[in-house]
């Protein structure tokens, strides 16, 4: 048990409490103090766990059986007087195990919650470094995590991105931004056939084109939980092998991040 104002607390109220009472059994007839001491042992687990539960139980009980002695002498030994401090005894003992017990099992919680909340801060700072878009949607299939190569490939806002919307706004989004290079009456079909591998979970490779000159490879992965994992892997240098030699150094470029920024500052001015 380490000594501090919580540690301590318990047992020195306690031991307050019951001080204040022998002294006043001197002159006034004092009620029952087992309720009081029982509370003070749960509020001393609460504060400080186990350890400061059964101090302030110890004081409790054999303060108790002091102010019993006090006020009652030689007759303490009685079965009357004896039946009451076992009672307190033991409900104090049980109070001190739950609560701290229980204030164990909650710092353990909360820890293992910041754990996990740091590895997943870690996870999304990492996953933010990558030229592949990454978007997690649940069962429902709304984005819960949408990282910064995404966010650039089709210009969504944070704003928006931040706001967890569902997949088939992020599909129209890239349709009003004119991010697909498709004609228009063909962008429907495509949204709808895109919401349908999403739905199914179906894994099979699809080359986007982007209007832009970039080509991603959408894979979508079904996760245990009914969510989905979605990726944007650029290929545009493995699509685009076959274009024209004097045009792949413009397609080169377009892999590279800075131009990505670039692009995406482009149409945020327009």
């Amino acid at each position: 048990m380490r000594f501090g104002w919580r540690a301590i607390s318990g047992p020195a109220l306690a031991a307050a409490t019951l001080l204040l009472a022998i002294l006043l059994d001197l002159h006034v007839a004092v009620l029952s103090l087992a309720p009081l001491l029982v509370g003070i042992v749960a509020l001393a687990g609460a504060l400080s766990g186990l350890a400061s539960a059964v101090a302030s139980a110890a004081v409790a009980v054999i303060g108790a059986a002091l102010l019993l002695l006090n006020h009652h002498g030689v007759s303490f030994y009685a079965a009357a007087d004896l039946l009451p401090l076992g009672l307190l005894a033991i409900t104090a003992a049980g109070t001190a195990g739950i609560t701290g017990l229980m204030r164990e099992r909650l710092l353990g919680t909360f820890a293992a919650e910041r754990q996990s909340h740091a590895t997943a801060a870690r996870l999304s700072a990492a996953l933010d470094q990558v030229d592949i878009g990454i978007v997690l949607l649940d069962a429902e299939t709304r984005a819960e995590f949408i990282n910064r190569a995404f966010r650039d490939y089709f210009a969504v806002p944070d704003d928006i991105a931040d706001d967890k919307p569902p997949f088939i706004a992020l599909m129209y989004h890239g349709r009003d931004t004119g991010a697909f290079e498709l004609p228009e009456d063909e962008l429907g079909t495509f949204i709808a056939q895109r919401m349908e591998m999403v739905r199914i979970g179906d894994a099979t490779p699809i080359n986007i084109a982007l209007r832009n000159g970039e080509v991603l490879r959408f894979v979508c992965a079904a996760l245990p939980d009914g969510g989905r994992m979605l990726s944007y892997t650029p290929v545009t240098d493995l699509v685009r092998h076959t274009d024209a030699p004097s045009r792949a150094d413009y397609y080169r470029s377009l892999r590279d991040p800075a131009a990505r920024k670039l692009i995406r500052y482009l149409r945020v001015a327009e």
